[in-house]
């Protein structure tokens, strides 16, 4: 199996997988976390059969479906008594925390659960301070029990 990355400035990362039984898959990697699945006819290799667009949460849902053993060996479920889950929350238009400060939020006090970093379009801001502003189209990267990430979600969705 063969794969090559290549950057592209501006947009992301383009991923090309070349399989042992000759398939090639491509996946364009945008910064805001959308992501591309390219299929290439084996014959043709400049010649894309089809496409499927991902966004940020449908690709991290394909991501662990595809490689559970990889997020498993991370934190085994269990393991040290530790029952935790990462997850991406995005920050719509309509939440009440779009232009405030992170530490409005009162995540960790509220709900035990993280916010580890904020993924922009621009790039990651990881452990960003309380004061680190939020913005529409930002997308939160959280760790803490399966019920304060679900209240954390509720909190920023303004449920």
């Amino acid at each position: 199996m063969v794969t090559r990355r290549t950057p592209l400035p501006g947009v992301g990362t383009q991923y090309d997988i070349a399989t042992r039984g000759g398939q090639h898959i491509s996946v364009v990697a945008h910064e805001d976390g959308r992501r591309f699945v390219g299929f290439y006819d084996p014959e043709d290799p400049d010649s894309c059969q089809g496409t499927v667009p991902l966004e940020a949460e449908e690709a991290a849902r394909l991501a662990s479906i595809i490689g559970p053993e990889r997020a498993e060996s991370v934190l085994p479920d269990g393991e040290f008594g530790l029952d935790l889950v990462t997850e991406r929350i995005p920050i719509e238009p309509d939440s009440p925390y779009r232009g405030r400060p992170m530490g409005d939020t009162k995540a960790r006090t509220r709900t035990g659960a993280s916010i580890v970093a904020v993924l922009r379009r621009t790039g990651a801001h990881p452990s960003p301070a309380p004061d680190f502003r939020l913005e529409a189209g930002d997308t939160l990267l959280v760790v803490g029990t399966r019920e304060g990430v679900d209240d954390l979600a509720d909190i920023i969705a303004g449920s």
